[in-house]
């Protein structure tokens, strides 16, 4: 596919509809100053919006650099396949009816299909998209309002859905968009192939998107790459929390990762800062944009409340954000502007003292940062009725971003007192002017996000359907051929048999019936057992085989390790508190595979569980080292078996101060 800059950037337009969209499409266009060629084709000839129309796309003399093609969906291929042949920059195609309406019409997959075969390497957005706006160069290919205007340089924003688009189009949070570009069901263009063309222009200075799903997991990889080249932050609005979970097959682990799991593990791997609600969406591209990433998640809270002083450090807690505390000499600094009535601590409740004192605003906020400090924030709510008398708080903020030249935000409790014009004001002065105290919290911990390091690339899965599951003695075998550390035991048929092996293993003995998914819940799992108890246990079981081992004492944690095939997003490893109570517990984290030891011992730590691994109250923690060689026997497992294995578990791990023993595994593959 060529690259997106004529399209983008076109210098001519061809639309082509009937005259309300034609209309639609070139008024657009106006509103935001394009100063290039546009013209309708439509096969009666006639006028619209005042400009004449052509009859067929071969009439117009010049290159066409665009075109928004809004007819039926039969009638789009035919025209994409004639600009194709015209050598056209590219189309925005936005009739509906293909892969989105599989369900209700089988043939639009097959429709797509075709119009991907008929644009070739012309890219095309869409079908079923509204098309774009380039605040940057003035271009609207959008058949709707739009409440965007030219800006210089601003952040981009790609979204699935063109009717979240024509909303945020409209903010008023003084956020300059540069792009708003929809993808719609991106038959050819997909949004991280759209992504990587917004890198080149050099006035974007972060981009959102607004992900439904990803796609080709190697763009996505590629995308990365190149916004950390581009020093460009990435921001994503994946929606699809509250999908059901996957179908829970056998394991727990099935339900554990839900749907969600495996995307939340592909952003952190990423380095791609997540965020839930557009309102959030829109205040991390405007800190982004202002300051950039931030350093940390250590901030400073200045109000004249001590409520919204409380308030903002219960909303900071709860994202992860922290408070330095004040050093003599930032208390030095406060104490001679505030004077002796003000209890000095980080968040700062600064009272009203020297309100209307610009000075002395100025010098104490200017004494609330620092170079440990990531972002200050000066809770400032503009009243709509009158604010004159809050200007003192918009110039000590403006002067105090001047003094120190330290990232610095206003930031209203409410969104709406923030006023537009005010918001211009501070950000044209280098201040970050923030809507909502909740939004503006949970933008400092997306801008916080790290950025990802050069990893491995993911594992791609099979698509084969898993038809067999190995049962526990041949699973923890497969897995053993890899470096995993298992129980000493054997098999048997029968219970007199079972009591014949039993005899050559070191007692503490446990029994489990083989063949059943949940053997603790069957009652076919007996512990604690010597070999003279195995005949009388194998019989009250019941089961058609058996499984002996010698017992693993000394546990200090029962661990999850688990591996699921997402088709969406690679393998998703779950690690978490294993047991019987695994599900009730639900304490686990999820990384895609292959992740290396470091970012898996990382992972085990944000485990609630984790100060049982590293020793609790005075007892002996677990043998780290034998747990990640596990979890690194998982892993190579899932490698050599990519095209087959579709779920793996080890549940419990039973883990030691001297090495971590698989006492049940599972196996499920094609």
């Amino acid at each position: 596919m060529r690259d997106l800059s004529r399209l983008l950037n076109p210098r001519s337009i061809a639309v082509i509809g009937g005259g309300a969209w034609c209309a639609s499409i070139i008024g657009a266009a106006r509103r935001i100053g394009y100063g290039g060629e546009i013209f309708p084709v439509h096969p009666e000839g006639k006028e619209i919006a005042g400009l004449p129309a052509l009859r067929r796309l071969e009439d117009f003399g010049g290159p066409i650099d665009a075109a928004f093609i809004g007819i039926n969906r039969r009638a789009t291929i035919e025209a994409v396949a004639t600009l194709a042949r015209l050598d056209a920059g590219g189309a925005v195609c936005f009739a509906s009816g293909f892969t989105e309406a599989r369900a209700e019409d089988a043939s639009g997959a097959d429709l797509q299909a075709a119009l991907i075969a008929a644009a070739g390497d012309m890219p095309i957005l869409g079908p079923n998209c509204y098309g774009f706006v380039n605040a940057l160069d003035r271009v609207a290919i959008w058949p709707d309002q739009h409440g965007m205007v030219p800006v210089e340089r601003g952040v981009a924003i790609l979204t699935q859905s063109s009717n979240i688009a024509i909303n945020l189009t409209m903010q008023r949070r003084a956020l300059p968009i540069g792009y708003m570009i929809t993808c719609g069901n991106m038959a050819q263009t997909s949004q991280a192939a759209i992504a990587m063309a917004l890198l080149e222009d050099r006035r974007v200075t972060a981009i959102g998107l607004h992900v439904e799903g990803f796609g080709d997991l190697r763009e996505w990889e590629a995308l990365v790459r190149k916004a950390r080249t581009r020093d460009v932050p990435l921001v994503a609005l994946k929606v699809g929390r509250s999908d059901q979970a996957r179908q829970a097959t056998v394991s727990h682990t099935a339900s554990l990762a839900g749907s969600d799991a495996g995307a939340q593990a592909l952003l952190d791997r990423l380095g791609i800062a997540r965020v839930d609600t557009l309102p959030e969406f829109l205040e991390t591209l405007k800190l982004l944009h202002c300051a950039g990433r931030l350093t940390s998640t250590r901030i400073a809270s200045i109000s004249c409340s001590g409520g919204e002083a409380s308030l903002t450090a219960d909303l900071a807690q709860n994202r992860g954000l922290s408070f330095p505390p004040l050093d003599g000499a930032r208390k030095h600094a406060l104490q001679q502007a505030l004077g002796p009535m003000v209890a000095l601590a980080n968040p700062l409740d600064y009272h009203t003292y020297i309100w209307r004192d610009t000075e002395a605003m100025t010098r104490t906020w200017a004494a609330m940062t620092g170079p440990e400090i990531a972002l200050t924030l000066s809770i400032v709510d503009y009243p709509h009725t009158d604010a004159s008398d809050w200007t003192c708080a918009t110039r000590a903020a403006i002067g105090a971003r001047a003094r120190t030249g330290a990232p610095f935000a206003i930031v209203a409790t409410l969104p709406e007192l923030m006023p537009e014009d005010i918001a211009g004001q501070l950000m044209e002065n280098g201040v970050v002017p923030l809507a909502g105290l909740a939004e503006a919290l949970t933008a400092v911990r997306a801008a916080a996000t790290p950025v990802a390091v050069d990893t491995d690339p993911l594992l791609l899965p099979g698509r084969a359907e898993a038809t067999r599951m190995l049962d526990e003695p041949a699973a923890k075998a497969a897995l053993a051929r890899h470096g995993l550390t298992i129980p000493l035991g054997c098999t048997a048929d029968d219970p007199d048999a079972a009591a014949r092996a039993a005899a050559d293993l070191t007692p503490p003995l446990v029994l489990k019936g083989v063949g059943l998914a949940h053997k603790s819940e069957h009652g076919a799992v007996r512990l604690g057992l010597d070999p003279a108890q195995i005949e009388t246990a194998a019989a009250e079981i019941g089961a058609e085989r058996f499984l002996i081992e010698e017992m693993t004492p000394d546990g200090v944690a029962e661990l999850l390790i688990g591996v699921t095939r997402d088709p969406a997003h690679g393998f998703v490893l779950t690690l978490g508190a294993g047991g019987i109570l695994t599900e009730i517990l639900r304490d686990t984290v999820s990384l895609l595979v292959p992740s290396a030891p470091d970012q898996v011992e990382a992972a085990l730590m944000r485990l609630r569980c984790a100060p049982l691994l590293t020793g609790y109250r005075g007892k002996q923690g677990a043998h780290i080292p034998a747990i990640l060689d596990a979890v690194a026997a998982v892993q190579s497992y899932v490698i050599a078996n990519a095209q087959t294995v579709t779920e793996v578990e080890i549940n419990p791990l039973i883990c030691t101060p001297d090495t971590a023993v698989a006492v049940d595994a599972l196996i499920r593959k094609a």
